[in-house]
């Protein structure tokens, strides 16, 4: 397989740049990553930020780093649950169409996103997606969940699956290649994952999971290595040639996505999925492009929900 000449990030900057800039509350981007990042975004046509937080803190922040905060929005609450709670607020009532964290901890921004009377919640269980890209892999490489659900159940996986399936079509990607990991590539019922792996396959060709090609379980190597695959005698469209890796829990996704980054020089966009919007989850050792790259995700994911919701019923 030939590699790109042009990366994948910037395929979606660029289209992210073509459509109307959607309103985003960021919560608390009271430190220099967060707040550069909702400006950077801004400054790229990517969204339109409101900065919800304590303001002397946001104004602060801008002028020790000498950001321009322009004519960005800026909701003055006093701390950062009060920012999470009320950035939240902003999505509900429809002033924002997309949600970001910044210089809060993610469980403070996702408790106010799963309140079951204030918060996002939706008929799909939450997930996060990193979308790598990895330099020597063809195209974007989907992992998930490596950051929200620890030891996900059958049913959990299934939820997790099919957003992952609705991110990869709503960026335009087309219907994805979905690799189911294990440590082995046969059902093996000393190894649960493996098990589940093969239900999910069989959900899939029962209806229960629509939109993308399953397969699993795979291990690893055959999951994206054409030759690894041929070796091992796996014939599948997803052997080999995987584009989204749905992993068997919570450390081994992060696990994997960090190895992929700090020793194959990969880069990692992050949003979370099966709330109400976009979540824009990111995190102090992202770099500058990968935040960049999680607006844009968002952004285009945020404009595909919209145009969903605005189709009329058959």
């Amino acid at each position: 397989m030939s590699l790109p000449t042009s990366t994948h990030y910037d395929k979606l900057i660029a289209r992210a740049q073509t459509l109307e800039p959607a309103a985003c509350a960021i919560a608390h981007p009271c430190d220099e990553p967060s707040l550069s990042a909702a400006l950077e975004a801004r400054d790229l046509g990517l969204l339109r930020p409101i900065l919800v937080g304590p303001e002397g803190k946001i104004r602060d922040t801008a002028a020790k780093f000498n950001l321009n905060l322009g004519d960005a929005r800026i909701v003055d609450v006093p701390h950062s649950h009060a920012a999470a709670e009320k950035a939240v607020a902003l999505v509900r009532s429809g002033e924002a169409s997309l949600l970001m964290k910044g210089s809060l901890h993610t469980d403070e921004l996702m408790h106010e996103v799963v309140a079951r009377t204030t918060g996002l919640r939706s008929g799909r269980r939450i997930s996060h997606v990193f979308i790598m890209e990895v330099p020597t892999y063809p195209e974007p490489l989907f992992i998930t969940d490596a950051a929200i659900n620890i030891f996900p159940d059958l049913e959990t996986k299934a939820d997790i699956i099919r957003n992952v399936i609705d991110l990869h079509l709503g960026l335009g990607l087309g219907e994805p290649r979905v690799a189911i990991l294990s440590a082995v590539e046969q059902v093996t019922p000393s190894i649960p994952s493996t098990i589940e792996a093969a239900a999910l396959c069989k959900m899939a060709d029962r209806g229960q999971i629509t939109g993308g090609v399953l397969d699993g379980p795979l291990a690893l190597d055959n999951a994206i290595s054409p030759e690894a695959a041929r070796i091992k005698g796996i014939r599948s469209p997803v052997a080999g040639v995987a584009q989204v890796l749905m992993v068997p829990d919570l450390e081994a996704g992060n696990m994997l996505a960090k190895n992929l980054t700090f020793l194959a020089n990969a880069e990692a966009a992050g949003i979370v999925l099966g709330a109400r919007v976009p979540i824009i989850l990111t995190s102090r050792a992202d770099s500058p492009r990968s935040r960049l790259a999680s607006c844009a995700v968002a952004a285009i994911y945020a404009h595909h929900l919209a145009q969903q919701q605005a189709k009329p019923l058959a």
